[in-house]
This record gives C-alpha cells, structure tokens and sequence, in this order.
C-alpha cells in the first residue's frame, strides 16, 4: 500500500460526513476550468469522434454530462464520489459525471488503480452495486496484458486522470447483449490501432496546451 493511501483521512468504514483537512493539492479556479474543458474537448474530439463509446453522444448534452475537479488525496475523492452519487440521485436530467483528479500522486497509475479499487469497494459498502458502475480513465492508462506503447491503451488514455460514474441502467439500455460490449472493444482496438499513437499523442497535446500555470 502506498503512502498517500495511509493518509490518516481514509478508514474502511468511510464516512460521507467525515473530514480532517489534510495535504491536498489545491485547484485554482483557472486550473479546474482548464481541466473541465480539457475532459469535454477529449470526450468530444476522441471518444465521441471515434466512437469509442457509441452511447456518449446521446448524452453529450449541457446538462447530460457533469464534470467535477477534484484536487486533494483519497479521502476528497471518495467524498466527491459519494457526493456525486448523490446527484445522480437526485438529479435525473445528470445522465453521467466524470471527476477529473489532479492530486499530483494520481499522475501515477498505479497510485490511481489503488485509489480506484478503493471507490468501488465504497460504491458496494454504500448499497450501489448494480446501481452504478465506475469506469476508469488515466494519461498512462495501460491495459492488463498490454505494453505500455501499444495505441490500444489510447482508448483509455484521458488528458487528467478520471473516474467515470455510469448509471447501469444506461449501460443496460445501449448495450443489449453481452456480444455489443465485445464489438465495441474490438473496434476500439482496431481504430486505435490504425490512427497510431503518434495521432493520439498529438490530439492529447494540443487538447492541454492552454494549461494555466500552477
């Protein structure tokens, strides 16, 4: 377990109402905005451009998708993520949200598949499982199995790190048989495959340019 997970915020008895001020990576207001448009332009201009997730037009809406910014270590995560599943609660026209994570430790990969496993062990210990399911999105994303360098990790690959909260319902109604989930990883692979990495790279890049200062 890594130290940033030891920070003395998280217990695995979370409580939504619990907090302790702790280190954290603040976000301006510049840099959370940059962040929001950053995400969106991605989700525009590869996810929904390639069709890498068929159902992520319907929803690309000013009110379908919600993007949050999250600056601080576990603990604020998995308040932001029981805060945001409460939205999605209590707000039907919400179809989806993504928090983009900006802590500095989530800029490793491995750090942010610990921090992963542990807001989906909350989701279930919350009564959520098979309400809502989290999808997972990294700039280092490396699929199991996979080389580092492969340009299929690219379908996975976001400008911030993110965690990406899914109605299950959704995911029901677009996806009506086990096989349309295996076609649209296959495609992916396959168009990831034949734009290349360098494509990619050049898209993410120009997609951050305008990072404001820290």
């Amino acid at each position: 377990m890594s130290a940033f997970l030891l920070s003395p915020r998280y217990n695995t008895t979370y409580n939504p109402t619990y907090f302790i001020p702790t280190m954290a990576n603040l976000t301006s207001p510049l840099l959370e905005q940059h962040v929001i448009d950053a995400t969106l332009k991605w989700v525009d201009d590869i996810v929904i451009e390639h069709n890498f997730c068929p159902f992520a037009r319907y929803v690309r809406t000013p009110s379908g998708i919600r993007c949050v910014v999250i600056g601080g270590d576990v603990g604020d995560v998995i308040q932001s993520l029981y805060d945001e599943v409460r939205h999605l609660e209590e707000n039907e026209d919400t179809a989806t949200t993504l928090i983009a994570l900006t802590h500095t430790t989530l800029g490793d990969f491995d750090e942010y598949l610990d921090v992963l496993a542990i807001a989906d062990n909350m989701l279930h210990d919350w009564g959520y499982s098979g309400t809502y399911q989290l999808a997972s999105f990294h700039p280092d994303y490396i699929f199991d199995g996979s080389e580092a360098s492969d340009a299929e990790n690219f379908t996975n690959r976001s400008p911030y790190p993110l965690l990406h909260l899914i109605r299950e319902a959704d995911i029901t109604r677009y996806m009506k048989k086990e096989e349309d989930a295996e076609k649209i990883f296959s495609h992916n692979i396959e168009k990831a495959q034949s734009l290349g990495c360098p494509y990619f790279e050049k898209v993410l890049k120009e997609i951050k340019k305008d990072k404001p200062a820290e």
